[in-house]
């Protein structure tokens, strides 16, 4: 019953504070994210009312699983963005924008960060620099997704935008394992060829080969049936199949590890079926309207995750400054200096790299296979992470439809006057 209790509580405070902050014409992500907050252990949670609130933070990572489908559901959506039509307008231009952007951020990040280690010395390892700097690619997609989605955003702006969100994962999982690598090379004095090239690529092609294959699956038993409802609870069960293929690991002696990243498995089934399945537009349609509240669900969860002891600690919040500060700069940078050279159109150069500015769950989960990793070295890299996370979070949302309306992509509401009605 607790459990029960605390999952309505928490869905009903995140709608009730979107009605409040609409007022002020914040993005309902924000929203959700702040009642995460206030139900989280930090707030309700600390009275020990059971139901009340989420009592610790072992308890919110109890609903793991609700988190992990949630964004299979997000990453199903994204990969409906790469249908051929729209590729052939965007592709190459998406493909290079995502993959400069990403490693300028890493480059500035690991920059900044290698400059404060000349000063703070062991205080702040290089190993940590350069890992921070992998962790700086990774935006995230399902801030951004809510936010094109409340706001029916439309233009070249969304256009490009949705792949390029998607892409960026798998470019930060290439760089996230080799700076690993490098970083474990550095405190332990060997290097594996083999953890820092083999295993990130077997990882991004075996995501993509078995993506493809549940989505051609999908396409072919979609046609049996000719219910609406049905073709949704199946679109439910492979996405939910996909989250739980994806958590396979095979490792053998050599130290080759063959792993799979839930959002590219689920990301690739959505762009298969969606190109191969001729109704696939109505089923994204419906998928969309019932998965709201899974969302809604995913987003408190993830603000009571967010840890504001973080603050308390000095180092890790100067740091974390430094980190969003050359991240956001490296992100600005490298979206508006990419989008100039494929030729993009100016509001696109101007306005995408403040849209990728939100991070969330991929960083966060990166940052917990570092604190599992690299032990006091690690935990600290976890809360540098989830102070920026928690600033990037709220302020992400907001400053993407700031971008989008300034780009056009979302149009204002016409106001209606009294005499109009």
């Amino acid at each position: 019953m607790e459990i029960l209790l605390t999952i309505g509580i928490a869905m009903f405070a995140g709608l009730f504070l979107s009605r409040l902050t609409s007022k002020f014409n914040l993005p309902d992500v924000t929203s959700y994210l702040i009642a995460g907050v206030l139900v989280g252990p930090l707030c309700l949670g600390r009275l020990g009312v059971p139901g009340l609130g989420f009592a610790s933070f072992e308890f919110v990572e109890s609903m793991g699983l609700l988190c992990d489908v949630a964004l299979g559901f997000i990453a199903f959506s994204i990969g409906s963005e790469f249908r051929i039509s729209a590729l052939r307008k965007t592709g190459r231009q998406a493909t290079v924008v995502a993959i400069f952007q990403a490693l300028t951020a890493t480059l500035f990040v690991d920059l900044v960060l290698i400059v404060l280690h000349l000063f703070l010395g062991d205080r702040l390892p290089l190993s940590t620099c350069i890992i921070l700097g992998a962790i700086a690619t990774a935006t995230a997609p399902a801030a951004t997704l809510m936010v094109v989605n409340q706001y029916k955003a439309k233009g070249p702006l969304t256009d490009i935008l949705m792949p390029i969100v998607a892409l960026d994962d798998a470019v930060g999982l290439v760089v996230f394992a080799i700076s690993t690598g490098i970083a474990r090379a550095l405190n332990s004095g060997a290097v594996s060829l083999i953890s820092l090239l083999v295993n990130p690529l077997l990882e991004i092609a075996g995501s993509l080969l078995l993506g493809s294959l549940l989505g051609w699956v999908f396409s072919l038993v979609e046609k049996f049936f000719n219910s609406g409802s049905k073709r949704l609870s199946l679109a439910v069960a492979f996405v939910i199949i996909c989250t739980a293929l994806s958590k396979l690991r095979f490792h053998f002696d050599s130290g080759l590890e063959i792993g799979f990243s839930s959002l590219l498995v689920t990301m690739m089934c959505g762009t298969i079926f969606c190109n191969l399945c001729s109704f696939s537009e109505e089923i994204m349609y419906k998928a969309e309207r019932w998965t709201a509240p899974v969302y809604v669900l995913f987003f408190v969860i993830s603000g009571a995750e967010l840890d504001l002891t973080v603050f308390a600690d000095l180092a890790v919040v100067g740091i974390g400054i430094a980190y969003i500060i050359s991240r956001s700069a490296g992100k600005i940078f490298g979206a508006t200096a990419s989008a100039r050279l494929v030729k993009c159109e100016e509001s696109i150069c101007k306005y995408l790299g403040i849209t990728l500015l939100p991070q969330a769950g991929v960083a966060l989960g990166m940052s917990v296979t570092v604190a599992a990793q690299f032990g006091a070295e690690g935990s600290m890299i976890r809360n540098i992470v989830l102070f920026s996370v928690l600033i990037y979070e709220l302020a992400g949302p907001i400053l993407t439809k700031w971008a989008l309306t300034k780009a056009g992509d979302i149009k204002p509401k016409p106001s209606v006057k009294r005499g109009d009605v």
